[in-house]
């Protein structure tokens, strides 16, 4: 698939051969390292996206404004050798999310500032997402006042485009998603949406794009967001089960132009995610799986360090973690719920992985940087990663590139990605 391959797989579906995209959701750098090294090896487009809360014109909770993350990934791709023309960069939920308790209009008047960063720092795959009330306003808006806000915001990611003589986007609607991060507690069936509701998404959104006179911009609506059935939680994960989407995916049948984007696959394995793709659910988004992978890489090389070097310590890096986590709780105490074993496993081990809020602090980096000057050219006997991290055998009884085995990791991940979407 090309970089300019997004507006293809609706075609590619009906012509009987679908293919898919992975959307990597995440901005810790050895995610976007990987998925940007992975891209270099297959050539195949390397599909990057971040959040309106994770990142806008005020900088968001990473702290970067969209031209920030656009000269972070530019940066490492560079440093992989992946030509940043096979890189598509999108942004998530683009709408008045952060900005909600305050009044509609002062909302969305933010909510136009930031699709303006966007898409003037190059970002090209644009969900518009303005179906959550402001203050004063039912918590979830009707069909009509989500699409009339998502075309607002539309219109000025036309003009700017336009203004910077660069390629316009394409977009995603629809706002039927999980949430942020996965559920808080354990699932035990996920309804997909119902074909109407689909329906009527499409119709009303065509509606207020032609009120608008943007009939062209929604010619380059490439997909909707639905549920197609699939959810992880703290605890579990709801696999896809095609026979309960079937009367969903026969929609697409009607509207040649559109796929569906599954919003939360993490988990889910290649099987379920071939499933997917053949269904019509080829825009593939993953993000805490990536991050949570990761931190158990880090977790095995933490035990491996406390076994093998005798000054290291029991553990430090979780240790570290957790304290780092109890002194900041804004990011997991409302979701972990439970006595207080409970919460202190949930904090390290819960699927939705809010740790991942947490690697970015100064301590959490200091700890990192500790574990891989200790282990960083050591030699580790196959035995002891037998016990901590048994497909890690290449790994062993040889100099140990700390760096390479996180990436190794989260490609194990993306591997399966990869697989399911024929890459």
């Amino acid at each position: 698939m090309t970089p300019q391959g997004l507006d293809r797989l609706a075609e590619l579906r009906r012509s009987g051969s679908p293919r898919g995209i992975t959307s990597v959701c995440s901005s810790h750098p050895l995610v976007l390292r990987a998925a940007l090294r992975r891209g270099k090896e297959n050539g195949a487009t390397v599909l990057i996206e971040a959040t309106c809360n994770q990142v806008n014109h005020q900088g968001g909770y990473t702290g970067m404004k969209p031209s920030d993350f656009v000269a972070l990934v530019n940066s490492i791709a560079r440093e992989e050798g992946c030509p940043v023309g096979q890189i598509v960069l999108g942004g998530d939920h683009l709408g008045p999310n952060p900005w909600r308790e305050q009044p509609a209009e002062t909302a969305m008047a933010e909510a136009e500032q930031m699709v303006e960063a966007y898409v003037g720092a190059g970002f090209r795959k644009l969900h518009l997402d303005a179906s959550m009330g402001c203050a004063g306003e039912p918590a979830a808006l009707d069909d009509e006042a989500t699409a009339e806000r998502a075309v607002q915001l539309a219109a000025v990611a036309e003009r700017i485009a336009l203004a910077n003589n660069c390629e316009p986007p394409v977009y995603i609607i629809g706002t039927e998603v999980p949430p942020p991060g996965g559920a808080d507690h354990a699932l035990h069936d996920i309804t997909p949406t119902e074909p109407e509701a689909a329906r009527k998404t499409i119709a009303v959104h065509r509606q207020q794009f032609a009120k608008a006179g943007l009939t062209s911009a929604m010619d380059r609506v490439i997909g909707i967001v639905v549920q197609p059935g699939v959810e992880f939680g703290n605890h579990n994960v709801i696999a896809y089960d095609r026979n309960k989407a079937q009367s969903l995916i026969r929609v697409l049948d009607d509207e040649p132009q559109f796929v569906f984007e599954a919003h939360s696959t993490d988990y889910q394995g290649t099987a379920r995610l071939s499933e997917l793709v053949d269904d019509g659910f080829p825009i593939l988004k993953v993000g805490p799986e990536l991050t949570f992978v990761l931190r158990e890489a880090l977790y095995a090389l933490d035990l491996v360090a406390s076994d093998l070097i005798p000054n290291y310590g029991d553990r430090p890096l979780k240790k570290a973690m957790e304290r780092i986590m109890l002194d900041e709780p804004g990011n997991w105490n409302r979701h972990y719920t439970g006595d207080e074993k409970t919460q202190a496993l949930l904090r390290h081990y819960s699927l939705s992985d809010r740790i991942r809020y947490y690697w970015a602090s100064e301590a959490a980096t200091s700890a990192v940087a500790r574990l891989s000057e200790h282990l960083q050219g050591q030699t580790v006997p196959l035995p002891l990663l037998w016990q901590h991290m048994p497909s890690a055998t290449r790994f062993a009884d040889k100099p140990l590139d700390v760096e390479a085995f996180l990436i190794w990791r989260i490609c194990e991940s993306l591997r399966s990605y990869h697989a399911a979407c024929r890459i």
